[in-house]
């Protein structure tokens, strides 16, 4: 439909769709995250401590914290709020989270880079590399120039859609004032998110400094970078006018770099992006020393990183493998994100996380999605266009001198040591899901969570710190807050399923998981409209730190460490665009668990070193999950 859609000259829809309300209407308006009261947070804080501590730790913890609420933490509190005033263009946790990303100095992947998978294009003629790899392409550069036009529809989560999700509401709201537009949304039960995170997208690229990262965008770059083979090659995508390529065009470009039988550099500068950033940021000053600062800015200024591996994926956990770390001398890991495609299609994103978070990541990649596979700009009959590609397409030449060629040789070192040492396991449940959960009245996130819970009991016999991500990104500015589903009610629950399971009834065993249902439901309801405790306790440390006060006592506790050493590190995401998602262990004896809780199934993604071992703790959840589903059917279960 043309009127859905820009045209440029020859045809090729510019934009994705033109919303009526422009992109940033309810941006201004936005709710600011509010500081939780600091008595609020204490009680929470010890809540959660609770179920890891025996009487005796629970006891000095407490004391200490209830002595930081008197004290030093009051001052730091009411100093917060004062500064936070001062700021009301933006939130608490900006400045503080923004900076424990950049000042983190262990590598990117597999410590902070996060991965999603497309699901296959339904039409399978439609999963080859080239015109996957293109169609992806230019939907993504349409993604760009529709939002860049403030035509990309805002971001909203609607509780009543049948009210708010309607093309009557959007008439009238784009007449209210940016000031006051949330309000609007927030009458009918719409809750408009933060967008300010979408400009990083593209363009944008991490940049290693010494004690210090930093993120750069150029808007005005107009190529794309794509590595294959471990040689990287740039071509412009967007002519002098802003317009995009003829998709055509840029099937001609990819289908010559796929062709090119350059070999493999010997020295691939990739690793480098793999290294500890104070390790990466001293060679990359010699990269710039060493004449090569016009082609690393083709790097950093691209719009975004295509890779293109040549294999094809054997299983989901070669999928995960390929999409988490990969080769990494095809992968650039400090772009804003890297779209992967593989030798049969299969394609994924890995992104860089200081500069945003999952939400933005996850429209982009729905967008894509639906006009990729929806809208296609070539299909299998299409014909490249004769353009000379050799022309159009730069291969970029990177001199290395001997210090240069050993730091790529010491990263592929450690990073292929790495990746050796991680493994990657799945599961999926297809004994139910969240239609039998929510007919029997209990969360589906809950009883994943509660599954995790009962499983390390099974395996280790300890309840752990384990951290569930819950974003905030209904305020302005927002980023995430931690929700602790290790609670005394999980832990209790888990115990009478695990060790004492003779002693009760099924109905008694039934109690107890809704007793975890209501109390999970609560903590995700806190921590969604910024009621969590973690943020607000890691901005007062940071705060102290910050004016070089000596670290308050609460803060050394040991129970505060073990709290923040998460052991299991949990994240969901259920999309139609995507088939699975993944991040490494954020500890070295610690559990990544990506999971989705779909209709009718189950998944759950699981890496881990060698400390832990993650094939018996699926084992493990999987015979919760199924323990928890029969106690619900009010089946009587035996250990």
């Amino acid at each position: 439909a043309p009127g859905r859609r820009g045209y440029s000259g020859a045809g090729a829809a510019e934009f994705l769709h033109r919303s009526i309300v422009p992109t940033m209407h309810y941006q201004k308006s936005l709710p600011r995250l509010p500081v939780p009261k600091l008595e609020d947070t204490i009680m929470r804080y010890l809540n959660a401590q609770k179920p890891l501590l025996n009487d005796d730790q629970f006891r000095k913890t407490e004391e200490l914290a209830h002595a930081f609420e008197k004290g030093i933490g009051r001052e730091l509190h009411e100093q917060l709020v004062a500064q936070d005033n001062q700021n009301k263009h933006t939130s608490y946790i900006t400045g503080p989270w923004f900076d424990m990303y950049l000042k983190a100095r262990e590598p990117v992947v597999l410590n902070f880079n996060a991965f999603m998978s497309f699901n296959p294009d339904p039409k399978s003629e439609y999963n080859d590399q080239l015109i996957r790899a293109t169609n992806m392409t230019v939907s993504a550069i349409r993604f760009m120039k529709t939002f860049r036009a403030g035509y990309l529809e805002p971001e909203v989560f609607h509780l009543n859609p049948e009210k708010s999700d309607t093309e009557i509401f959007k008439k009238i709201i784009r007449f209210v004032p940016s000031s006051i537009s949330w309000f609007g949304a927030y009458m009918v039960n719409a809750y408009p998110l933060d967008m300010s995170q979408y400009f990083r997208l593209f363009n944008s690229t991490r940049l290693p400094k010494l004690n210090r990262d930093e993120l750069y965008t150029d808007e005005k770059a107009k190529h794309l970078l794509v590595l294959r083979n471990g040689n990287f090659y740039v071509f412009d995508v967007i002519d002098r006018d802003g317009n995009m390529l003829e998709p055509s065009e840029i099937q001609a470009h990819l289908k010559y770099i796929l062709s090119d039988n350059s070999p493999a550099p010997a020295f691939p500068l990739g690793y480098l992006t793999s290294e500890n950033r104070d390790t990466w940021a001293l060679l990359r000053q010699k990269l710039l020393e060493n004449g090569n600062e016009e082609a690393l800015q083709k790097v950093d200024s691209a719009m975004f990183c295509l890779s293109l591996d040549d294999f094809a994926i054997k299983d989901f956990v070669h999928l995960s493998h390929t999409m988490l770390h990969g080769d990494a001398a095809n992968r650039w890991y400090d772009k804003s994100f890297n779209l992967i495609i593989t030798k049969d299609g299969t394609a994924g994103i890995n992104f860089e996380h200081s500069w945003g978070d999952g939400v933005a990541v996850l429209r982009f990649q729905n967008e894509v999605f639906k006009d990729s596979t929806k809208t296609p700009a070539i299909s299998p009959q299409s014909q490249p266009a004769s353009v000379d590609s050799s022309r159009a397409v730069q291969k970029l030449d990177f001199k290395l001198n001997d210090a240069l060629k050993a730091g790529i040789t010491k990263a592929k070192q450690k990073f292929d040591a790495t990746v050796e040492s991680l493994s990657l396991n799945m599961i999926q449940f297809q004994e139910g899901g969240k239609e039998l959960l929510k007919q029997k009245k209990v969360s589906p996130d809950a009883v994943a969570q509660l599954a995790f819970q009962m499983a390390f009991l099974r395996q280790y016999d300890q309840t752990v710190a384990t951290y569930e991500s819950c974003s905030t990104a209904a305020f302005k500015h927002g980023r995430t807050e931690t929700i602790r589903p290790a609670s005394v009610y999980t832990k209790k629950c888990s115990e009478a399923f695990v060790k004492e399971l003779s002693k009760h009834s099924t109905e008694e065993l039934q109690n107890l998981i809704v007793e975890c249902s209501k109390y999970h439901g609560r903590l995700t309801k806190e921590a969604a409209m910024g009621q969590g405790f973690d943020r607000h306790l890691f901005s007062l440390r940071y705060l102290a730190l910050s004016k070089g006060l000596a670290l308050p006592d609460f803060y050394q506790d040991q129970a505060y460490a073990r709290l923040n050493h998460n052991i299991i590190s949990t994240s969901t995401l259920v999309s139609p665009a995507v088939q699975l998602g993944g991040f490494g262990p954020v500890v070295s004896d610690g559990f990544g668990v990506g999971y989705q809780v779909q209709d009718d199934w189950i998944g759950c993604n699981v890496s881990s070193y060698p400390a832990r071992n993650g094939k018996e703790f699926l084992q493990c959840i999987y015979k919760s999950l199924e323990d928890i589903f029969n106690v619900l059917k009010g089946k009587k279960i035996g250990s």
